[in-house]
């Protein structure tokens, strides 16, 4: 079995970092990123290919991203997370 690469920043964020995420079934509508104490830019090419595989991404604040991964929990909506801790 393959092991994603660790992620310790945001500028580990790729889109092989984010292989496991493209995996999940039912396929997740929306992957919410947490990128710590701030909201971080990441790599354009990485959002765009997960847009192609039909998932959407929210990058926040690690506890905005808390808030938001649960707002749409509550809608039912099929979601996942990736939280770097603050």
């Amino acid at each position: 079995a393959r092991r994603s690469p660790q992620v310790g920043s945001h500028r580990d964020i790729s889109h092989e970092s984010l292989s496991l995420f493209r995996l999940l079934e039912p396929q997740i509508e929306i992957l919410v990123l947490g990128t710590g104490d701030r909201v971080e830019r990441l790599h354009p090419a990485t959002l765009k290919q997960m847009r192609e595989c039909g998932i959407a991404v929210e990058v926040q604040d690690t506890a905005n991203a808390c808030a938001t991964f649960n707002f749409l929990i509550s809608e039912r909506r099929v979601v996942a997370a990736g939280l770097i801790p603050p």
